[in-house]
């Protein structure tokens, strides 16, 4: 069977041969594959995305590991003391004795079962404000970036007025104004990361705007949105994901010190930092309900960070060329 092009051209089983091998060459090397392949060669990337794998594994199935509800009040079911030190029987600990791997709170709560399920709490924290600030900020910048002229001024403006304050403090006033409360917490962390991400996308935008293909797409009479929406927006992915991991970090970290106030979760949801803050006395008298909550916290943010480090190396193709040129 032979196939014929529009000249009636017979292509031989050689030319045949090369249109498959450059179809497979093209799979091989299309954009999604080759930025999977500069991903995995970052180490900083594959050791980020094992910890937060096994953190996402840890608060899925937080109901099969913990093994005490984290909101349950342990007095008169089990005879253990306030603000008890951990108790692992593998270790030594008396088999008489209830085990408590990471101890007893000051509510007489267990301490484990509260750091696995504050890992659903903070994974939730971090990817719903960011994922809220990345969409509402995408759009402002988009705006911005394509129409210009006194709408880029006022927009931009209102972004430099949210960003003139220190972000902690800028969280604490709206949850002041708001009450206090996770779902206030969450929409004044969210609002204060606004303002990155939409000068992360007007800087896309700007650039990308001038482009070739954006004018050609304008001569065909392609309306603004559909440029906006299939042209411009999947060339600015790139820098909103390494912002937006690494603002996940950030957000944990606002989360933790909202509730460290006393601003964020309220007793009894097990959040890290609201359990930090409700300890945060007891340092040298039980440091282990100090140190598990902060050690989870650290660990989360470094997850992120690593994550942020390696897209960050992987997806700028300069910083990947000059990677290959140092090899």
């Amino acid at each position: 069977m032979t196939i014929t092009d529009t000249t009636e051209k017979i292509l031989t089983p050689e030319e045949l041969e090369a249109m498959a091998e450059s179809r497979r060459a093209y799979r091989a090397n299309s954009l999604w594959r080759l930025t999977l392949r500069r991903i995995f060669r970052q180490r900083s990337a594959i050791i980020g995305m094992i910890i937060l794998g096994l953190l996402v594994l840890i608060a899925v199935f937080a109901p099969v590991i913990a093994p005490y509800d984290p909101e349950k009040v342990l007095i008169g079911i089990e005879e253990v003391k306030k603000r008890a030190a951990p108790c692992i029987h593998l270790l030594g600990c008396p088999a008489d004795e209830p085990q408590h791997l990471m101890g007893v709170d000051g509510n007489v709560r267990d301490q484990f079962s509260r750091v696995i399920y504050g890992t659903r709490v903070s994974l939730f924290i971090g990817f719903t404000t960011i994922g809220f600030a990345i969409i509402i900020g995408t759009i402002i910048g988009a705006i911005a970036g394509y129409a210009g002229g006194w709408l880029d001024n006022i927009l931009m403006r209102l972004m430099d007025v949210l960003m003139a304050f220190p972000s902690l403090l800028l969280a604490i006033a709206i949850v002041n104004v708001l009450g206090r409360g996770l779902q206030n917490a969450l929409l004044a962390i969210a609002i204060v990361n606004i303002p990155s991400y939409a000068r992360v996308m007007r800087a896309s935008v700007l650039s990308l705007k001038e482009q070739d293909y954006i004018e050609a797409s304008k001569a065909l009479g392609t309306n603004t949105f559909r440029i906006l929406l299939w042209r411009i927006l999947p060339n600015s992915l790139s820098p909103l994901i390494v912002q937006g991991t690494l603002g996940i970090a950030g957000a944990i970290l606002e989360a933790a010190a909202l509730s460290f106030l006393g601003l964020g979760a309220q007793p009894p949801t097990p959040e890290w930092g609201s359990m930090l803050g409700s300890e945060r006395n007891q340092i040298f008298t039980a440091p282990h309900l100090v140190f598990y909550p902060g050690f989870a916290i650290m660990l989360t943010v470094l997850a992120f960070n690593l994550l942020g480090d390696g897209l960050r190396d992987a997806l700028d193709p300069r910083l990947s060329q000059q990677g290959k040129t140092e090899i």
